[in-house]
């Protein structure tokens, strides 16, 4: 086409037209008039549009790559972000249901001893320095708590509050050396009184020194006028050794208690006594004991053995 006035105003022309069919396009969005033009073309051209792009793979690719690997990037950070999160919340649910079977425990424990409990979480420990074994929960005046109440879990005795707050208490471990209970042995009806000592088993004072007891044998608490600081029948712990009786007045034993006071979660404060005493019904039920099997071995002399090597054989067999 030669350069004239006509085909330079057919070109400005046509430029306009397509720069109208734009906007047509962007303002219209998936409704674009255009549409279905853009689509019959793309069915025309497509074969194409793929044999062309066959030759410049390679280059389109490694630009595409390069390009893109910002998004690529922060699209990693955000799977990483959220495996995290999935981990957490697996990890979370094994919590839960941890924290679940805690507090299925405390309330069979609860239940068997008829005592009104409010649940509580442990949300710190005393301080190493004050030489005191207590923890703070996160209930307190609010939740109906007060000095003085019984602290226990799904294993046993806890300790007792000493201190309360509008929405948080202090306990006092029952593994503390300040801290002192009347205990009552299983069975035997043996009173005496559990002192702790830290880390170690909990010594216990019985009041009849020629009460006869054995390792293995359980305590439970004896209970307090009004149920305060302690009510009965919570379970203390196993005995695990038995000083021997040199004649005095008291008895010496020391016990392992059944909570372990490093590994408290999930503890229950017990808000309303039992109407009656619950003695022994609350203590685990004890493990049956495991029949040890025992084995024979008969040796029989070699057929072909001299009658002197057989003589020997069966001295060695008595």
């Amino acid at each position: 086409m030669r350069d004239t006035k006509e085909s330079r105003l057919l070109l400005v022309l046509l430029i306009a037209i397509a720069f109208a069919l734009i906007t047509v396009d962007i303002r219209g969005g998936r409704n674009s008039p255009v549409d279905g033009a853009r689509q019959a073309a793309a069915t025309v051209f497509g074969p194409v549009e793929n044999g062309l792009s066959s030759a410049v793979d390679p280059v389109g690719n490694a630009v595409s790559a390069i390009r893109d690997s910002g998004s690529r990037h922060d699209r990693l950070a955000v799977l990483e972000k959220e495996n995290a999160a999935l981990k957490a919340k697996l990890g979370s649910d094994d919590r839960n249901r941890s924290r679940l079977k805690q507090f299925d425990k405390m309330l069979k424990i609860a239940g068997a001893g008829q005592y009104g409990i409010k649940g509580a979480q442990v949300i710190a420990i005393g301080s190493a320095q004050g030489f005191s074994w207590t923890i703070t929960i996160d209930a307190g005046a609010d939740d109906g708590l007060k000095r003085d109440m019984t602290v226990l879990n799904g294993d046993g005795l806890v300790g007792r509050v000493t201190t309360v707050g509008p929405d948080t208490a202090t306990v006092l471990l029952a593994n503390d050396p300040d801290f002192t209970v009347g205990t009552r042995m299983e069975g035997s009806d043996e009173l005496g009184f559990a002192s702790g000592q830290g880390d170690r088993p909990l010594r216990v004072e019985l009041l009849n020194g020629k009460a006869e007891v054995k390792k293995g044998d359980r305590l439970i608490t004896f209970g307090s006028q009004a149920d305060k600081p302690f009510v009965p029948g919570v379970p203390v712990g196993v005995i695990s050794r038995v000083d021997p009786s040199g004649g005095g007045l008291t008895r010496t034993l020391y016990v392992t208690p059944y909570v372990s006071f490093t590994k408290l979660d999930v503890v229950g404060v017990v808000v309303e006594g039992p109407r009656k005493d619950p003695r022994d019904t609350v203590l685990p039920t004890k493990p049956k004991p495991v029949p040890t099997p025992t084995v024979t071995v008969t040796v029989t002399p070699s057929a072909g053995a001299p009658d002197g090597q057989q003589d020997d054989q069966q001295q060695e067999q008595q």
